[in-house]
């Protein structure tokens, strides 16, 4: 019996939902296709469109329950994440984020927020050879009113938001490199 392309189309397409309605199958499928549209480096704001902190008071915590103050990071420049491990975007952007901080944790200020808890934090963490330091809000802030994951912000010395990203992108990107060293040398 020999299936035509229509036919091969519709069982393809009737095997993938399949595996999406699958529990065990849906976390990776998703992974793998927001690795594909994390191959985006994420845009520059435009100068007269970006965003000011007027406000650094917001208190975090580490696992160790030490408060940190996000006053100390005013004046450097600083890339915020908030992200989950059960979020599939947030997963498909991680690799891209650990090579940055790999090349950059001497010279910006990287502050990953997750509201899970350090037991799960910390074993995806080793699980995938992360060494980014994870922090949970012990305080509210009024300017990071983050309602989707994963968001990341790029900021720079004077407080001006140059990167806003909700989704997942290429952090490891030339651009965003290029961007974090002209920041640099304001």
């Amino acid at each position: 019996m020999k299936i035509n392309k229509p036919k091969k189309s519709t069982i393809i397409f009737l095997i993938m939902i399949a595996l999406l309605l699958i529990p065990q199958t849906r976390k990776p499928i998703q992974v793998f296709i927001q690795k594909g549209l994390a191959l985006i480096s994420p845009s520059i704001i435009d100068d007269n469109k970006q965003s000011q902190i007027a406000d650094y008071n917001w208190k975090l915590k580490d696992e160790n329950g030490t408060i940190f103050n996000f006053e100390e990071n005013k004046g450097k420049v600083i890339l915020v994440n908030f992200w989950a491990t059960w979020c599939p975007p947030c997963i498909a952007e991680m690799p891209s984020l650990q090579k940055l901080y790999d090349d950059y944790n001497d010279k910006i200020d990287f502050v990953f927020v997750s509201d899970e808890s350090f037991k799960k934090i910390n074993s995806f963490l080793e699980k995938n050879n992360y060494t980014f330091k994870v922090y949970n809000q012990a305080s509210q802030s009024d300017f990071f009113n983050v309602r989707g994951i994963p968001r990341t912000f790029l900021i720079d010395k004077q407080g001006k938001v140059v990167i806003d990203k909700t989704g997942a992108a290429n952090w490891n990107s030339d651009s965003v490199r290029s961007t974090i060293d002209a920041l640099l040398k304001k």
